[in-house]
């Protein structure tokens, strides 16, 4: 038989970073222990922020994103036209596009399937973001 569940999730605000919500996105849709097999998608309702899965150990992964990603998408680029709301909003936007606001995990035995080293994150690309709002679909085959 075929599951569906759906949830909303609202983040708090995060500093401009990569921070791991691995644990907040299992905890709020824990319903996923019910599926044998199917996937997980994470969608977030926001231009100005993005996800990706990658190292979920050494911190210090995150600080290298951001530095890395501060410097390909500067804040101080001097042909951005769109910064009624700041000199960190359009390249916010360019950060998003680049990196994606979806993720589709796989879900295998009542567990999301990532590797053991995987977590995932929400990439803040705003000095004040605020809040942030995920849509949690599960789908799957019944344990």
């Amino acid at each position: 038989m075929s599951l569906y569940f759906q949830k909303q999730l609202q983040l708090p605000a995060y500093p401009q970073g990569y921070h791991l919500i691995t644990e907040q996105v299992e905890q709020a849709l824990s319903e996923i222990r019910q599926i044998k097999i199917g996937f997980l998608h994470v969608f977030l309702q926001h231009t100005s922020a993005g996800l990706c899965i990658n190292e979920n150990a050494d911190p210090t992964v995150r600080k290298d994103f951001q530095t890395f990603v501060n410097e390909l998408i500067p804040e101080t680029y001097p042909r951005f036209i769109h910064n009624y709301e700041g000199a960190d909003d359009m390249p916010a936007h360019i950060k998003s596009a680049f990196f994606g606001t979806s993720l589709q995990i796989p879900v295998s035995g009542g567990k999301l399937a990532l590797g053991i080293w995987q977590g995932i994150y929400l990439c803040e690309f705003r000095r004040n973001g605020g809040s942030r709002n995920l849509v949690l679909t599960a789908f799957g085959m019944e344990k």
